[in-house]
């Protein structure tokens, strides 16, 4: 059974990796629930070029069509769409993560507050003993940023900055980002090619 994953695309520097996330989830035919952020379309708009229509049906019409040819099942819902699976303990998502993750939505999360979709989905996640991955992109951290997440972590939430690794001689930006969604994915227990991993074909 393919698995669902809710997605949330926050007002944080790192939208490539979301969106290659996003991806990489349609490839290896998974059912992808998009939610975003206002401040997100603004983030992609400046860091990739990408226009994120306000309205959720602009939005999934645009990105079905973009990812026309992966396997896998996208849904976009609006920031307030109270009806949307995720907004209830009724009809969790298998997992969540939050891609990037702003210190704003962390810190709304940590405290338990709902007043948007985003929020409301990822308090039912943790709520429900599902799986909570948060990216958090940014630094320095302060000691503000710090107990949010380790509240967050004593709930069960994963946290996964989104620090590269440069083992595998990344050659490109892209493959910097690979590499930390090759982590969310290994997290997500979703079967990738991204990267070679440490001990597989001699020195990495």
């Amino acid at each position: 059974m393919a698995k669902t994953v809710c997605l949330a695309l926050t007002g944080a520097s790192g939208m490539a990796y979301g969106v290659r996330l996003l991806e990489c989830l349609l490839a290896a035919d998974c059912r992808v629930q998009l939610l975003y952020s206002q401040v997100a379309q603004v983030v992609a708009r400046q860091e990739i070029g990408l226009e994120l229509p306000t309205r959720a049906d602009e939005a999934r019409t645009l990105l079905r069509e973009r990812y026309r040819d992966l396997p896998g099942r996208l849904e976009v819902h609006g920031r307030e769409e109270w009806f949307a699976p995720m907004a209830s303990g009724s009809n969790p998502p298998d997992a969540m993560v939050v891609c990037p993750c702003s210190m704003g939505t962390l810190a709304a999360v940590a405290q338990g507050l709902a007043s948007k979709l985003i929020e409301r989905a990822a308090d039912v996640t943790i709520k429900e003993g599902r799986q909570l991955i948060l990216v958090p992109r940014e630094t320095p951290l302060s000691a503000i940023h710090l107990e949010n997440m380790l509240r967050l972590s004593r709930a069960g939430a994963v946290i996964l900055p989104p620090n590269p690794g440069f083992y595998h001689h990344p050659r490109r930006v892209e493959d910097l980002v690979d590499f930390v969604v090759a982590r969310i994915l290994d997290q997500l227990r979703v079967p990738h090619t991204l990267i070679r991993r440490w001990g597989d074909g001699g020195s990495p």
